[in-house]
């Protein structure tokens, strides 16, 4: 759960933890809406919170640039987590997993449309299994016929 700013008294409790003494656990980089970002996240085991059952604290510090006006934004933003003994967590989902295996795959062999390459693999169920070396790809190479609703700039 995010600590917003309602909740002052958790914010000062998580805001006076030792973070300088914790190592970053993660860092990620975009950029995207003429802003580049990077994210610093950092987190600890806790014991005593003004949150009930709050195990875990974590620190997520994002420094935003402006790509045009070079003008840079630090925030700093706190968030609880706590293990739910009355849910069982629970499993990823056997087509997630599927999904994730091909998009490696994907990136292993050097494709740069990820979607693209995605959906070449769909049209033929002997692509897949080559990609991962399990059997030799035999496609056709001609090309398949025009569907009726798929209209070509001569047609």
């Amino acid at each position: 759960m995010i600590v917003k700013g309602s909740q002052k008294k958790l914010r000062r409790q998580l805001k006076a933890l030792p973070w300088k003494d914790i190592p970053h656990q993660g860092r990620t980089r975009g950029i995207g809406h003429g802003r580049s970002e990077i994210r610093r996240i950092k987190v600890a085991t806790v014991n005593s919170l003004l949150f009930p059952g709050a195990r875990q604290a974590v620190q997520i510090k994002r420094r935003r640039t402006d790509r045009k006006t070079s003008k840079t934004t630090v925030k700093t933003v706190y968030a609880v987590t706590s293990p739910s003994p009355s849910r069982p967590p629970r499993p990823s989902s056997p087509m997630a997993t599927w999904r994730n295996l091909a998009i490696a795959a994907l990136r292993t062999a050097g494709v740069k449309n990820i979607a693209a390459g995605l959906r070449r693999n769909a049209r033929d169920p002997r692509r897949p299994l080559a990609l991962l070396g399990l059997r030799r790809s035999r496609t056709r190479r001609h090309a398949t016929t025009p569907k009726p609703w798929c209209r070509t700039p001569s047609g």
